[in-house]
Order: C-alpha cells, then structure tokens, then sequence
C-alpha cells in the first residue's frame, strides 16, 4: 500500500511506509505495543501509522544487545570505526529525504532538517579518526623496574534516549562515539518523531548487516515513557544518555544512580546574549534573529534572555523589532520559510500559557505574542519587555519568546546572565579583548558554553556540548567526551625482582 498524499511519497526511498513496525529487534522488525499515528505539525494530519514496542520487545532486543556486545568490543577500535565510516556513507546518499523527513516531522525548516542530518554525517567522520586515538596515558611510576599506564575498554552498553527537537543528530553525537568506543546502542527516538527513528535505524541496520555483524549491536525502539523507564532501570545498560527537560532529567539521573550507572544529561537551557556599548550592532542582530528564532524557539541552545547596554538599548530594539516583522512563517518544506510551526498542539497551548503569564508578571508585548490561526501549531515570534526579576525569566519556554531587558554595567550583565538555574549556552558581544576575556574566565559566564560575538545555537560537532548546573552537566560530541563511554583503568606493571611499595613503605 502505498502514501495517499504525493507529498510523501519520496518516504519510500528511506524506507517508511504508511504502516510502520516501530522496534528494530535482534536484526527485525517487529513491535507488539500500541498503534499510533506521526502527524505534520504544518496541518497536524496524519503522515504514517506506527505499531510501538513493547515491553516483551524491549527484553527480547535487551538480551539479544547484550550477547553482541561480547563480539563487538573484541574487534580493533579502527575496524569499528570502518564501519562508523560506512554508515555516515549510508546517511549521506540518503541526506536529502533524511532532511525533508525531519522536517516533516519535527517542523524545522528544510536548511535546518538537512543541516540535522549532516550533522550525524560530521559524527561520522569525526568518530572515524577517533577510533585511532582511544588513547591512555602513561605515568611515571615512583618505583623501579615498575610501569603505570591508562587502558580505556567499552562500557558495553550505552543507552540512547532522545528529543523531538534533535530527532536524529543527538542520536549522532552518541552512537558514533559510542560505537567506535566499543560500545553495542540501544536508541529510543522520541515518541512524536517515530518515522526518524525508523528511517535513520534501517541505514545503520543495513551496514551491520553487509558486513556480516551482529544485528543487535545497534537496537532501537519508538515508544513512550514506559521503554524509557526500562532503559533507566536496567542494568545491563553502562550509561545512558537522555536528552530532554530538567524535571525527567532529574528522574532519569536518580534511577540510573540508585544502581549505580553512568548518566549523561543534556537538559534545558535559558540561554542570555549580551551586547555590550561597542558592539558590532548589525552583526549582533542577525545573530540574534537566527538564536531567538531559530527552529520556532525549539532549540536547547536558543537564545531566550538579551541583555542590552543601556546606551544602545532602543537602537538594537528597533532593529529587532523591525527585522521580526519581515520573518516568513509557514511550511517549513517551502523555500523562504524562516519560521515553521511548534511541534504539537501542547506546544502552542504552553505559548498561550506562557504569553499570558508574561502580561500578568508585567511584561510588554512588543511584537508577537500570539497564535497564527490555521490547522498548524504555528505562532508569531514574540519579543517581551520585562524585569529581570519576573519568575518567568528563569523558566525554560519552549518557543520563540525572547526576554528583553537592559543593564548599566558588564558585572551587571553577567550576575544576570548566570541568575538562572539553567546553564546551557551564553554569548556575548563586543570588541574590547578585556571584556571577552573577562566573560570566559572564572568571573564570567557559568555555562557549558560560551561564546563571543557568534549565537548561543549552532554548535560545531568537535568541541564538547553540555550546560552546567540544571542543564545537567553531561558532554557530548568533540573533545574528549568520548572518555565518558569507556572504563578507564590505571594499570602498573613490575617487571622486576624485587617488590618496592608506594610511598615508601616497608612492610616487612
């Protein structure tokens, strides 16, 4: 049976149909679990039906995960990332309808669906060259006839559970580093992006499969909480990785510590720019505009608080305001599009929540602020005058709201910009090296992420990505985040005669 609308037809080429099976199991597809339909958020109509995993599935692709994983870490680090190497090939000849898919489904315009995309690709071949540097140190050892060394082996297990915003590319920033660490993935694609799951599960399967491997080295499931709960519980499962807010990361961190596994969390973000007095103010607003508005607001990393200087504050503003008022709304498959729609109905009905929270903490509505009426959850970007010290500040809205507020001096600016619980991404923008120099230090910004006359969204693959306090303290992708899936181990050798001790001790 083939799509009834024409538009979804190119979903043949990546392997979805109108009926899905959701749970990739021991090297099949089956799933015993509810029935559910992924709609497009441009219309909310029905794109595909998908069958969800259940349970019994889980345990039948658990089990199955963890006898490959017995296989998988016994192969050279460099022929592990061959086969990283082949899968980003397999994404790549697929980019473009893996692009339209996740726009489709998740909403985000098409640049930003394929960039989604090609950021796994990145993963790819980053984690290739990664496979030939797993690398431990050596250490001098005090004792003679004596040698100390690092050895990094596989976790076993790593489990994967992501967001609608990020529906593949956080999947990329792990699997790929997970797997060439040796490491068998279990994935739980978001609930309300299922076709992604299942599009970017069959181009992995089908490496694995060519090259003769065990199937079960790469596992996925579509479902909701109850698969999530499992993977949390299990202790099977090394680590887990869970992208999504502060309140389920809480959760997801104390049932993982309560038997003692590895968590790794990337959770919301109440991401600030600042624009200081010298500033490059045109630069400033197009970085704004793209952090602000960006994905409809739906990025962890976007911008949700400025900070103006006091003496250019209206200058910015009425750029701002201005620029907000040219954005194309509308289907994010349509050239010229800027601004898709939110990604459900209870995402637009948070917006009207939060706008009316907004007025009633004496904010001012100074454009947007409202929803677009039509069959979509699509919204105006709203740009709100407010106090610093409305609670809502320090809340995580999930949509294209920004905070705007001004300040005296650069100590001001950044005692707000670290007065949130969150601690994600913060930037600010000047030209004075004394400032910039100050923001990153020990005085300056508390986040994960801080940057300089660049949006707080848009990260590159090889630096490490994760926030500080409320966003979960987690790394993910570059640097050196791959140590957090592999098991370290300190290992000294005597190769001599004689029995030396630490420290000096004489024992006998």
């Amino acid at each position: 049976m083939g799509f009834t609308k024409k538009e979804h037809e190119f979903l043949a080429e990546i392997g979805v149909g109108p009926e899905n099976l959701g749970g990739y199991v021991n090297g099949k597809w089956k799933a015993s679990g509810p029935v559910i339909s992924t709609v497009n958020p441009s219309n909310n109509q029905e794109i595909a039906k998908v069958t969800e995993a259940s349970i019994e599935d889980y345990e039948e692709g658990i089990h199955a995960c963890n006898e490959a994983a017995k296989k998988w870490k016994s192969i050279p680090a460099p022929k592990r990332g061959e086969i990283v190497r082949q899968i980003g090939d397999a994404l790549r000849a697929k980019l473009e309808f893996l692009g339209r898919l996740v726009s489709l489904e998740m909403g985000k315009i098409l640049p930003e669906g394929i960039g989604e995309v090609q950021e796994i690709i990145d993963m790819c071949d980053y984690a290739v060259g990664l496979s030939r540097q797993l690398n431990g140190s050596i250490i001098p050892s005090e004792r003679p006839d004596h040698m100390m060394f690092e050895v990094w082996n596989p976790l076993g297990i790593v489990g994967v559970i992501t967001a609608f915003n990020f529906p593949c590319a956080v999947l990329g920033w792990n699997a790929c580093i997970a797997l060439v660490c040796g490491n068998c993935v279990v994935w739980k694609g978001a609930p309300t992006t299922p076709l992604v799951t299942i599009a970017v599960t069959k181009l992995v399967a089908e490496v694995f499969e060519k090259n003769n491997l065990p199937r079960a080295i790469f596992t996925s499931f579509c479902g909701g909480a109850a698969i999530g709960e499992a993977i949390a519980k299990d202790t099977r499962i090394a680590l887990v990785s869970f992208t999504g807010s502060s309140k389920v990361g809480s959760i997801v961190q104390k049932t993982v510590n309560e038997r003692f596994g590895k968590c790794l969390l990337e959770l919301s973000g109440n991401n600030a720019i600042i624009v200081m007095d010298d500033a490059d103010i045109d630069l400033a607003a197009r970085s704004i505009l793209f952090a602000a508005v960006g994905t409809a607001g739906q990025r962890c990393t976007t911008c949700r608080r400025l900070f103006l200087h006091e003496s250019i504050y209206q200058k910015v503003l009425d750029q701002l305001i201005g620029v907000y008022k040219q954005v194309k709304i509308g289907d994010p498959l349509e050239k010229g599009t800027l601004v898709g729609p939110l990604h459900t109905p209870t995402s637009r009905d948070n917006f009207k929540k939060g706008i009316s929270s907004i007025k009633s903490q004496g904010g001012k509505i100074l454009v947007g602020g409202s929803v677009i009426d039509s069959d979509g959850n699509f919204v105006q970007p709203t740009i709100v005058e407010i106090s610093p010290d409305a609670s809502i500040v320090k809340e995580e809205l999930f949509g294209p709201v920004l905070y705007v507020m001004k300040f005296k001096t650069l100590d001001e600016a950044i005692e707000l910009n670290n007065s949130v619980p969150q601690g994600l991404s913060s930037s600010i923008f000047t030209r004075k090296p004394e400032i910039l120099f100050k923001w990153i230090g020990p005085h300056g910004s508390d986040c994960g992420i801080v940057n300089v006359n660049i949006p707080t969204n848009g990260a590159e693959i090889g630096g490490a990505f994760g926030g500080e306090k409320a966003t979960g303290g987690g790394r993910e992708a570059g640097s050196d985040s791959w140590k957090q899936y592999m098991r370290r181990s300190t290992c000294t050798i005597n190769y001599g005669s004689e029995l030396p001790l630490a420290q000096g001790i004489n024992f006998g």
